[in-house]
């Protein structure tokens, strides 16, 4: 049986992925507006996988016989002025759900629950993945963005992601 702290930081985890979600939604939205659609692909994908995430830590819940308590997701506050500043935030809040992810497994840690930090372990790899990619394309954006052409060809790179399940499979 879960540990009552792990088990509600996990059901606040879900909480946070689906807010990520919404917030990656706001950010592809500000994007397609602006006719950068390749940005937006971009960001839709990141929904997608923010999605994901809060349901593979449902699941985990539901077959560790934890509780499961969705409560209301906040609407995405953003104030940004300038695509930089979108990239910016996406950084941001990556660094925020790290931080989220860690304290989980502390928790878990605190409690010598290894099987919820094993399950952790993936996530931990995902937010410096995650967070690199956040960085990189600030980078990017910072060489290449101030120039029309070099514009078009980041957004044209940013068109041809395409969306991939994480490789956390659970039953």
């Amino acid at each position: 049986m879960l540990n009552e702290k792990v088990a509600s930081l996990l059901n606040t985890q879900i909480n946070k992925e689906l807010y990520s979600a919404y917030l990656y939604l706001e950010f592809a939205n500000h994007f397609a507006e602006a006719g950068l659609n390749g940005f937006s692909n971009w960001y839709t994908i990141q929904a997608q996988e923010e999605r994901d995430h809060a349901m593979l830590f449902l699941k985990y819940l539901q077959n560790n016989d934890g509780k499961v308590t969705l409560g209301a997701i906040d609407a995405p506050v953003t104030d940004a002025a300038s695509h930089m500043d979108i990239l910016k935030a996406g950084l941001k809040h990556e660094e925020y759900v790290t931080s989220l992810i860690n304290a989980i497994y502390a928790a878990a840690h605190d409690v010598r629950d290894y099987r919820t930090m094993q399950f952790l372990d993936w996530f931990v790899k995902e937010q410096g993945e995650e967070e690199m990619n956040a960085s990189d394309l600030i980078k990017k954006m910072e060489l290449f963005g101030g120039d029309p052409k070099g514009l078009y060809m980041l957004n044209q790179e940013l068109a041809a992601r395409v969306y991939s399940a994480p490789s956390l499979v659970l039953d």
